[in-house]
């Protein structure tokens, strides 16, 4: 998942056009699978605790999914579009949201049941509408940074939302420039990036600075002792142990000649992913802009910035490109192709695309590291249009997401087996209105939610 400013355009023209208008063998699923991350003391409990899951960004959950059984879904219309869904350990789920009028963000806590919303809390709107990159702290309780620049702490009760703490971070950001993603290290204290380039630990004065030109337009992730972050030129990992953000590596990779059509931003559309079959947090992963195809690169954690494979994707197609983060777990990288995918918007500051058009093909992968750690290879690619971020069950094995298919290119929930790529569960959602933006959805007790343009599908085993 990229750009903010990309999906709040995206929002809005959609917004605008709305107003006008079974499960794997236990051996299949789990044979390159392994631990997750250890659980951050500081965020709610992984699967729930970000919009990619968990502070390592690895986009997996653990209890199964719907696949197996017949589905209803749901459709709540909340006037917004929510592509950042969260819920922690009392199981109330929180959307963050893009308003309608006047394309603001606002945090609702909602009926996990109708979809519908038990309270709204409007959020100060900034450059980036502020808010998307945010988490679940370890008392559920939202944390994101405003347009004001004051990091806030919201509080949720039954039928209430409530702003706890609010602390200016106005010292530490620039005026013009606004926080793209905000995370807890294990020790506690609260990273943050913003738009312009500028890596910081909130109320610990100066932070990093990036090289000048340097942009993010993507999310952040930590593990014990290691925060990463992707610019538009290069992967960054620093040292959360020390008083300040200290850089251990920067690894630069090929951002290609231009943006290619379905991506928000010139350069990589992937927030970092940690993973690892051991500790669960060894290895790194990003995709790159290379061109036509792109590349998934792997690196060690600990190492020094040099990939361990750089592997090209979905080459049986002209050209390749992602706005989206890998799922990763264990061994196995999954990755979706979004080359072409059709934003009805984009980011003021995007930039022509090259080509300027072009169609959606889709596909989606699954990478291995070698057991020696010392290289990868593609298990499966298939030619399947995920129109959403999937979320992997490690538990029944399954990829969920939303697939584009049909002559009228309708949205259907499906969930894709982790271990051949075949969809086994598709049911229709809709069509333009219900539109996914490659956001992310996520699971409780095997109800599957999935934020679209328009607000919330439900999608529940009958």
């Amino acid at each position: 998942m990229s750009s903010i400013r990309g999906r709040a355009a995206a929002v809005t023209a959609l917004a605008l056009a709305a107003g006008a208008l079974s499960g794997l063998p236990a051996h299949a699923a789990t044979s390159a699978f392994g631990p997750a991350a250890p659980q951050n003391p500081y965020t709610a409990p992984a699967g729930g605790a970000t919009t990619h899951g968990d502070s390592a960004s690895a986009k997996t959950f653990t209890g199964a999914g719907f696949a197996g059984r017949p589905v209803t879904v749901t459709r709540s219309t909340l006037l917004a579009a929510c592509p950042t869904l969260l819920h922690g350990a009392d199981g109330a789920l929180l959307a963050l949201c893009t308003e309608y009028i006047g394309q603001a963000p606002s945090l609702k806590l909602l009926d996990k049941n109708t979809g519908n919303a038990v309270a709204s809390l409007s959020i100060t709107k900034g450059a980036l509408l502020g808010g998307v990159y945010a988490y679940l702290d370890e008392q559920d309780r939202v944390v994101i940074v405003d347009g004001n620049r004051d990091l806030l702490r919201i509080a949720h009760t039954a039928t209430t939302l409530t702003v706890v703490e609010k602390t200016s971070l106005a010292s530490q950001i620039a005026d013009g420039d606004a926080v793209v993603g905000v995370i807890p290290a294990y020790d506690g204290r609260v990273w943050f990036v913003t738009s312009g380039g500028t890596v910081g630990v909130a109320g610990a004065g100066a932070g990093y600075r990036l090289p000048d030109g340097e942009k993010v337009a993507n999310s952040v992730s930590t593990v014990p002792g290691r925060f990463a972050v992707t610019s538009d030129h290069a992967l960054y990992v620093f040292d959360t142990t020390t008083a300040v953000p200290t850089l251990l590596w920067r690894y630069a990779y090929d951002r290609g000649p231009a943006r290619k059509p379905g991506q928000l931003s010139w350069g990589s559309g992937a927030t970092p992913v940690f993973f690892g079959p051991a500790t669960g947090y060894e290895y790194v992963a990003i995709t790159d802009n290379a061109d036509p195809h792109m590349n998934l690169i792997v690196l060690r954690t600990d190492g020094a910035g040099v990939p361990l494979c750089v592997q090209p994707l979905f080459t049986s197609v002209a050209a390749s490109g992602t706005e989206n983060a890998a799922v990763a777990s264990g061994r196995s990288i999954f990755i979706t192709n979004t080359y072409g995918y059709d934003y009805p918007a984009l980011p003021d500051d995007a930039g022509p695309s090259v080509p300027a058009d072009a169609d959606f093909d889709g596909g989606v992968a699954r990478i291995d590291v070698n057991t020696a750690g010392s290289g990868c290879a593609t298990t499966w690619v298939t030619t399947t249009r995920s129109a959403a971020l999937p979320r992997l069950s490690v538990t029944d094995g399954k990829l969920y997401t939303v697939v584009q298919d049909g002559l009228l290119n309708g949205f259907y929930a499906a969930a894709v087996d982790a271990g051949t790529g075949a969809v086994s569960d598709k049911a229709l959602l809709g069509y333009g209105l219900v539109n996914p933006l490659q956001t992310a959805g996520t699971a409780i007790d095997r109800t599957y939610y999935q934020g679209t343009v328009t607000g919330l599908e439900v999608i529940r085993p009958s």
